[in-house]
């Protein structure tokens, strides 16, 4: 399963997210599990390479494929362009969770 924790600030904006996991094991592939994995890396590696490429805010981000992690937290203030990207990602999220749930994806929400 894809753990995902968004984020957020006391305002309730999202400022980071956190993901560790797999959709499900490679030995025992489950229908549906390899385009949730491609849907949710999609969606992470694209927010944060708009991010990068389209404002100026500055961001960590960390990756490892092998383990399924990827971090991303802004270091700065956030635009409103980066305000955006941060709620389309989310927005997907929710929707593959909706579509597929568990045992694929969890997303939680903490106020950091």
């Amino acid at each position: 399963m894809i753990d995902v924790t968004v984020l957020t600030d006391s305002g309730q904006r999202y400022i980071g997210i956190r993901m560790m996991g797999h959709a499900g094991l490679a030995e025992c592939p489950v229908e549906g599990q390899e385009l949730v994995c491609a849907a949710v890396s999609a969606l992470a590696l694209n927010m944060s390479n708009s991010v990068e490429h389209f404002t100026e805010d500055e961001f960590a981000a960390e990756e490892d494929e092998e383990t399924g992690g990827f971090s991303f937290r802004f270091t700065s203030s956030i635009s409103s362009e980066s305000e955006l990207l941060m709620k389309s990602l989310v927005f997907g999220l929710l929707d593959i969770e909706e579509e597929y749930g568990e045992p694929y994806i969890k997303i939680r929400f903490k106020e950091v």
